[in-house]
């Protein structure tokens, strides 16, 4: 199974995605090119959610949460 497929599924069955949860689980490192193709290539409805927290220095910081939206 390549990534692309691995994170359709993933979406499929648990509905979201980050990039820190591709890299664990699945060893994609370029999670929003996956997101693009399955978007355009595949026409899923995928939105991104901006995630903000504060690091370990005090810094703002924000990640994005890929959201699968059913219709």
């Amino acid at each position: 199974m390549n990534k692309t497929k691995a994170i359709q599924l993933h979406l499929i069955e648990k509905g979201s995605i980050t990039s820190w949860e591709a890299i664990k689980e699945y060893g994609a490192t370029r999670l929003s090119a996956i997101i693009y193709n399955l978007r355009y290539k595949y026409g899923m409805n995928i939105v991104s959610e901006r995630i903000e927290f504060t690091d370990r220095f005090g810094s703002k910081s924000s990640y994005a949460k890929y959201v699968l939206v059913e219709e």
